[in-house]
């Protein structure tokens, strides 16, 4: 049966003392296998396996639960192997690059932060804002809607004023966490959102993110701010590349994620 991984670990490196079960219906057991200096956490993959939410908060809990006993370098959803075997010549041959993964992601947890305008006040802004498309909206009322090229022209500008505001409020975004945080990266793809970053920063160390995220919310109205974690530091993993990628590759089925 194919080997489902959810991480990997050092050698060493203990399951809790009560079983863990991950994905698949009924939950498959979670077991370590190792090789040399390291372990990869793992279980029996079921067929036909898709990112439903109740496979992904399984993914999310066994690296919670295995993480409590230290470092494991997490792989996103969908990560299958051959087999057992395959993981451990994938364990052996990329030892150094998953040690040294280790080590810079040890302690370390995710923040992901996606945003979006809240439409009718980001609307009230644009209007507040920008003169020319103030002026219009009032000619047109006071006309009474006012002739087809006068609103063509203030939907332009209108349009023109969001994206700006996007552009802008990105940049604040950005500018204001991004210091907060030891690494930024892109977050896992999506749609719909004018911001989607992941940050990364010391599990010991993330009320003032917490509070620096809270407080722009509060000052941004017109944002839906959605701030998701501690999560396991997915975006800041460093595939390993060779020429055995294809027997331990990393196949994530359609639509899959963290959301």
């Amino acid at each position: 049966m194919t080997t489902y991984v959810y991480g990997i670990a050092h050698a060493d490196h203990p399951l809790p003392e009560q079983q863990v079960l991950g994905v698949g219906d009924p939950p498959c057991p979670v077991r370590i296998v190792r090789s040399g200096e390291l372990a990869a956490v793992v279980s029996d993959c079921p067929d036909g396996l898709r990112p439903k939410r109740r496979d992904l908060l399984a993914h999310q809990h066994v690296l919670t639960e295995v993480g409590g006993a230290g470092a494991v370098l997490p792989l996103r959803f969908g990560s299958l192997s051959t087999d057992d075997d395959a993981v451990r010549d994938a364990l052996g041959e990329h030892t150094a690059h998953y040690k040294t993964q280790l080590a810079d992601l040890d302690g370390r947890v995710e923040f992901n932060v996606k945003a979006a305008h809240r439409e009718e006040a980001v609307l009230r802004l644009v209007v507040d804002d920008e003169p020319e498309v103030r002026r219009l909206t009032e000619a047109l009322q006071s006309a009474g809607g006012g002739s087809y090229p006068e609103r063509v022209r203030l939907g332009e500008l209108v349009a023109n004023g969001v994206r700006a505001r996007e552009v802008q409020d990105a940049h604040t975004i950005e500018r204001t966490l991004a210091p907060l945080a030891e690494q930024s990266a892109p977050g896992p793809e999506g749609s719909g959102w004018l911001v989607n970053l992941s940050f990364l920063l010391p599990r010991a160390e993330t009320a003032p993110f917490q509070e620096a995220a809270h407080r722009l919310a509060e000052e941004q109205p017109h944002l839906e701010l959605l701030v998701n974690g501690p999560l396991p530091p997915y975006s800041f993993v460093r595939p390993a590349h060779s020429a055995t990628d294809e027997e331990t590759r990393e196949r994530t089925p359609e639509g899959s994620g963290r959301g």
